[in-house]
């Protein structure tokens, strides 16, 4: 950090104090006057490995926001948004979580977040979904009533072929993340079923997972810079497109001690990354992404940093974007950048590769017609 940008980074723990204090005060109130009414513990989807498992998530208050339907309109929607984005935090509480016998006592920072590692070292643990019951050990609201959780912590198979690291934000849906006004519009105004998937990437990301020996063994994460606050949406978008479950690892975009946004889409990303990549170490991976921010060259530190490690890159061309130069430096690397227009071409590269099968092309070609036929009534 040059001395020029220091002066203006000076007061942001002041701020963040008061930022601080002014939620505790607005925590207090709300509890007094009764309007936080019940108190919700929100994990979010974790991972593991066969030494340790991971879980985050965040206590806050219960804003009874309910799954959306395909007949919400706008106000519906609006509301629901609003409430993710008000939060009542519950900082400095004790959370204990149980795992196939196993507690684990954490607190929440500053902020209502917590982290969960557990050894899980010699436990036989087959592939797929296994869950951790969380309890709440304060009794924030004085009403001597117990506060539990399920989370949800995913164990890959064996030997999978390889595994799927994907963007989210123009990546499997359009959100317009470089345009401000286009992201706030549509994340505000439409829902999990109204928001509509690029075409073909159920399928796609299906074959993928099934890779070469069509069973659903090869691990996807998701890794985008939507916040925290928009977790629930993502999960049930994924669900109701019926797009691959993974892990979601998102960020909070509130005052932070040292930074005005609680860090970068760059930090964020390469962060969550390399702490997959460490996690399963014996592991390759295909990342996919979009041209619309700066994926491609993101990617290109990871590929750089981790040799060997990278099976190929695909970018969705969302911006027409000049990336034949970084192409080039990617080959160097021994690493392909494959720019597509489409869920198609991305299909057509992966099966000449041979990490999906024949049969799986037509199933992709198929539902991309079929979305694109959605999405076309859809702007009726």
């Amino acid at each position: 950090m040059t001395s020029s940008s220091r002066p203006r980074f000076r007061f942001l723990p002041t701020l963040y104090f008061v930022k601080r204090q002014i939620s505790k005060l607005k925590l207090w109130i709300w509890i007094k006057v009764g309007f936080v009414k019940k108190v919700l513990v929100q994990p979010y989807a974790g991972y593991g490995n066969g030494k340790e498992l991971y879980l985050a998530g965040r206590v806050l208050a219960d804003r009874n926001i309910v799954a959306s339907t395909p007949e919400d309109r706008f106000w519906r929607n609006f509301g629901k948004m609003r409430r993710r984005f008000l939060t009542i935090v519950f900082p400095g509480v004790d959370l204990e979580a149980e795992f196939q016998g196993e507690t684990i006592q954490v607190s929440t920072d500053e902020e209502g977040y917590f982290e969960i590692k557990m050894a899980v070292d010699g436990r036989e643990l087959s592939e797929g979904w296994h869950p951790v019951r969380l309890r709440l050990l304060h009794d924030l609201l004085g009403r001597a009533t117990e506060v539990v959780a399920l989370g949800e912590v995913y164990f890959p198979a064996a030997n999978p072929d390889f595994g799927i690291i994907s963007d989210i934000d123009d990546t499997i849906l359009t959100t317009g993340a470089a345009r401000l006004w286009e992201m706030l519009k549509v994340t505000f105004t439409q829902n999990a079923h109204t928001r509509i998937p690029f075409a073909g990437v159920s399928e796609f990301y299906d074959a993928l997972r099934k890779g070469s020996d069509h069973i659903l063994s090869n691990p996807i994460f998701y890794v985008s810079s939507s916040p925290w606050n928009i977790y629930d949406f993502l999960m049930e978008f994924l669900e109701a497109h019926h797009i691959s479950k993974g892990p979601l690892m998102l960020r909070d975009l509130g005052l932070s001690r040292d930074q005005l946004i609680a860090g970068s889409h760059r930090e964020h990303k390469l962060k969550q990354i390399e702490q997959i990549l460490n996690v399963f170490a014996d592991l390759r991976f295909i990342l996919i992404g979009d041209s619309g921010q700066e994926d491609p060259q993101i990617y290109f530190e990871i590929v750089t940093k981790y040799p060997g490690r990278i099976l190929t890159v695909y970018i969705r061309d969302v911006s027409g974007a000049d990336l034949s130069d970084l192409a080039v430096e990617y080959l160097k690397k021994e690493v392909e950048l494959i720019l597509v227009k489409n869920t198609t071409d991305a299909a057509a590269h992966a099966l000449s590769k041979g990490w999906i099968l024949p049969s799986d092309k037509p199933k992709i070609e198929a539902q991309k017609q079929a979305d694109e036929k959605e999405e076309g009534s859809a702007a009726l």
